[in-house]
């Protein structure tokens, strides 16, 4: 197979995947030794990175992905999850997943981190509708909201690359995970990017199910306490990923109208201004133009890769973004130092993209400050940003202000 990948060029994609199938294959018999089942599993994973490079919007790749990624549970609901979120599903991750939810779901013990292991029971209880004692979902996001704040504290860089997983995770929640009967994808399907007057006729037009209802709240909920960490550069990817989700869904106004009252939009204009503060090139991110840095070859983010093929990053990168940097499998997830302000004006850019319209977000040329319409002018309490000695990892101290106040409308 490596003959035919190096001398039979036309069908490259066909050989790389199946690489990464004789991988996975190996894997699978290497039951005695743990050391080789974890060469096969890296060369296994190594080959699908690969083609899903190639073949960005394949969702068999990340549920080949996800397979691989056990017992990382956090990185194999983001896995699964994606594979449902392109425009190439692969439908039997439907199935698939269930290994991953069953043993939450049936309170059988997991290796997962404890608040780790409630986000996953209750993205299991959602996708699955499994709600043994009518209470467990409540239970399960309970249980994860109010040990965050403290969880991401204490793992300050640790929490970058789980800000992202969880992010994406939630924007699939929020889809039910690519399901047709979604309002929200029907809406996405119907509309016509950047036409607000497109609107659904009234047989396409349908209101939002429980299952849509309870991710929204569990979505809005985990938002209220990341965004209350003004100052923390380790909540970064999530609020990125989070911007980019909002900003694909305000070019839908049917499907923005099904979530815009529940947004923190407060809370987003208070975290882009601390933000805005030590952003260094104001023009970049009042442009219409993509930000890019100086450096002639861009260089993704981490969290650039792994949304790369959802639905909502759709026109979002430009399209050498990903194609003129050549970088190895762990590159594309290596933090480096100089992400810290790029995430910053993306973050900025997006913020501009969603108070152009003036509907949910307002911004300011003169001071250079977002707001939000007089509609979601309320009060999200007292909050107070300590910073660290290490000038960039700030800590936040959140006086009691429940999660639930910020996001009523």
């Amino acid at each position: 197979m490596a003959l035919l990948y190096e001398t039979v060029p036309t069908f490259e994609d066909t050989w790389i995947e199946c690489l990464g199938d004789l991988g996975r294959y190996r894997m699978a018999i290497e039951d005695d030794d743990l050391k080789d089942r974890e060469v096969w599993c890296s060369v296994s994973r190594h080959w699908y990175s690969k083609a899903s490079d190639k073949a960005p919007t394949a969702g068999r790749l990340y549920h080949h992905l996800a397979i691989l990624a056990r017992p990382n549970g956090l990185q194999q609901l983001f896995y699964y999850s994606k594979s449902l979120c392109v425009s190439v599903p692969f439908l039997s991750a439907r199935e698939s997943i269930m290994t991953l939810f069953d043993p939450h779901l049936n309170g059988s013990p997991t290796r997962l981190q404890e608040i780790d292991a409630a986000f996953v029971r209750a993205h299991g209880i959602l996708f699955s509708g499994k709600d043994k004692d009518k209470n467990q979902l409540t239970k399960s996001v309970n249980e994860f909201v109010s040990n965050l704040d403290n969880y991401i504290a204490r793992n300050t860089k640790s929490w970058l690359d789980s800000g992202y997983y969880i992010g994406i995770a939630l924007g699939c929640a929020i889809l039910e995970y690519g399901s047709e009967s979604s309002s929200i994808m029907k809406a996405i399907k119907t509309g016509r990017v950047d036409d607000a007057d497109v609107q659904m006729d009234d047989n396409e037009t349908c209101a939002a199910s429980q299952k849509q209802l309870d991710a929204l709240e569990f979505a809005f909920r985990t938002h209220d306490v990341v965004f209350r960490r003004f100052g923390d550069p380790n909540v970064s990817p999530y609020v990125h990923v989070t911007l980019s989700f909002l900003r694909h869904l305000s070019h839908f106004p049917t499907a923005m109208g099904h979530i815009e009252e529940k947004v923190p939009w407060k809370l987003i204009s208070r975290t882009l201004n601390s933000l805005m503060a030590k952003c260094l090139s104001v023009d970049k991110i009042e442009s219409e133009e993509f930000p890019r840095q100086d450096k002639e070859i861009p260089r993704p983010l981490p969290e650039d890769f792994a949304q790369r093929g959802l639905l909502w990053v759709d026109k979002y990168y430009p399209n050498d973004w990903f194609t003129s940097a050549k970088l190895d499998d762990d590159e594309k997830y290596r933090e480096v130092a100089s992400m810290t302000q790029e995430r910053r004006e993306r973050c900025l850019w997006l913020g501009c993209r969603l108070a152009s319209s003036g509907n949910w977000l307002t911004y300011d040329l003169a001071t250079r400050k977002f707001g939000v319409p007089a509609r979601f002018e309320i009060d999200i309490g007292e909050i107070t940003l300590q910073q660290s000695e290490g000038g960039e990892d700030g800590d936040v101290i959140i006086p009691d202000a429940p999660a639930a106040t910020a996001t009523s409308s």
